[in-house]
């Protein structure tokens, strides 16, 4: 072939046409031995074919990286899933970088072009929407791709991880209901994200389980953080008949809560009992400790960047969805309601 046409020859196109992902192609052209075989060959026998113009042998390959994509990361959680993705990062000789792209276009384009000149082995996205184009130039480019806790279904059916979300609020709101709660506040978070809605359907369902119908007035909107914890905590508190407990769906707006319920010269678990979910490494020193749902965080990052690892090395994953167990942690914030 001419000199013309080989400079025009790329990984992604050697990629396409192999079946396999970019990071796989730039392990075989780096003469790195994490590649089967069969697959070597294959993208040997391409690269010769459509004479590939290799580097010269005295530049030195760029690590290996995991993409890490959040919308925003002003949260504790975040710190939490990076730390599982990192863990698993580091053991395998990869690096990590991590990226918000605050759901603006702009800095979702950005990332995308800053993406493409790394040797990024594949890509974790943490509750975002991944807009269509970004998914179909991320399938062109034959990139792994692994959803942590999506908002929605994801476009290419790629693979998610997330947490029995519907399970631990069931039994958040059923223990609440074994301490003799019976006007259980509710905050819910995005109705947009997954998460949110399996949250709060787990809260409907033990009410109906008890035989206690869902008073709509004890539901407030939330977005899961401290501000909007408190602007609901300080409704429900200002109800003619407010509630006896409150089951925060996130621990920052049960921290909101905490304040709500201090500015009425309340206490907790002596007027009233919240309980919130996550457990983030700061609510076991709050004051009374909160009584929470673990959803396991770092766990979930570690197993997004193992699938990711997995796909990139041409490996199947046994399961598109994995939802990893939830389990309720009693501290000292909850307790039977208030004797009139």
């Amino acid at each position: 072939m001419g000199s013309d046409h080989n400079r025009n020859v790329t990984i992604a196109m050697i990629a396409r046409l192999a079946g396999v992902s970019v990071p796989t192609v730039s392990r075989v052209i780096n003469g790195r031995s994490d590649v089967a075989p069969g697959t070597r060959e294959r993208v040997e026998d391409l690269l010769t074919t459509h004479g590939y113009r290799r580097r010269s042998p005295g530049r030195r390959p760029s690590s290996a990286l995991i993409d890490l994509v959040f919308n925003d990361l002003d949260s504790p959680w975040a710190v939490e899933i990076i730390r599982g993705v990192e863990d698993v990062a580091h053991a395998s000789g990869t690096g990590t970088v991590v990226s918000a792209i605050h759901r603006r276009t702009s800095s979702a384009k950005q990332w995308l072009d800053n993406m493409r000149n790394r040797s990024t082995e594949g890509v974790i996205f943490v509750t975002s929407m991944v807009a269509p184009p970004l998914q179909a130039e991320l399938h062109r480019l034959n990139l792994p791709v692994v959803m942590v806790d999506p908002a929605g279904v994801s476009l290419q059916e790629n693979p998610t991880i997330g947490a029995t979300n519907w399970a631990g609020s069931l039994g958040a709101s059923q223990y609440l209901l074994g301490l003799g709660h019976r006007r259980i506040g509710f905050i819910a978070g995005p109705p947009q994200l997954m998460c949110s809605r399996a949250r709060m359907d787990g809260y409907r369902a033990a009410l109906n389980a008890a035989g206690i119908a869902v008073d709509d007035a004890l539901i407030r909107p939330g977005n899961f953080y401290h501000e909007s914890g408190y602007a609901a905590g300080t409704q429900l508190l200002g109800l003619a008949d407010p509630p006896t407990a409150i089951f925060a769906a996130s621990d920052q707006m049960a921290l909101g809560v905490y304040e709500a319920v201090r500015k009425r010269g309340l206490r907790v678990p002596d007027d009233i009992s919240v309980v919130g979910f996550d457990d983030l490494p700061e609510v076991r020193w709050c004051s009374p400790p909160l009584t929470t749902i673990r959803q396991p965080l770092a766990e979930m990052g570690m197993l997004a960047a193992r699938t990711v690892l997995r796909l990139a090395n041409g490996e199947k994953i046994e399961s598109p969805r994995v939802e990893l167990a939830t389990e309720l942690v009693i501290r000292d914030s909850a307790a039977p309601p208030k004797q009139p």
